[in-house]
């Protein structure tokens, strides 16, 4: 079992108001695999834990207790260019200077 993946799975589902059988059908498993995700009983699989953290917009690596408690926020880039992306990159950067 991955340390508080259980416990940040619940608070998570909670906080975007989902229920166990609403978020089964986004990932499209049955309710007792998301019981179980919650429970410690079961773990996801990379797909759903990828999925998870998409629908969630934080990390994988906040999922996994791999970082601070705070869960970071991932930002949907799909569909940009590769210079959109750098935009993007440099207007964070220049705003973590400032702060």
């Amino acid at each position: 079992m991955i340390k508080d993946l259980p416990n940040k799975l619940k608070l998570l589902r909670a906080e975007n108001r989902y229920t166990q059988r609403q978020l089964a059908q986004k990932l499209q498993v049955s309710p007792s695999i998301v019981s179980g995700y919650e429970t410690g009983d079961r773990t996801p699989s990379l797909e759903n834990l990828l999925a998870l953290a998409k629908l969630y917009n934080c990390s994988t690596d906040y999922l996994l207790g791999m970082n601070a408690d705070e869960p970071s926020i991932a930002i949907d880039t799909e569909g940009l260019t590769i210079q959109q992306i750098t935009v993007l990159q440099d207007l964070v950067a220049v705003m973590k200077d400032e702060i």
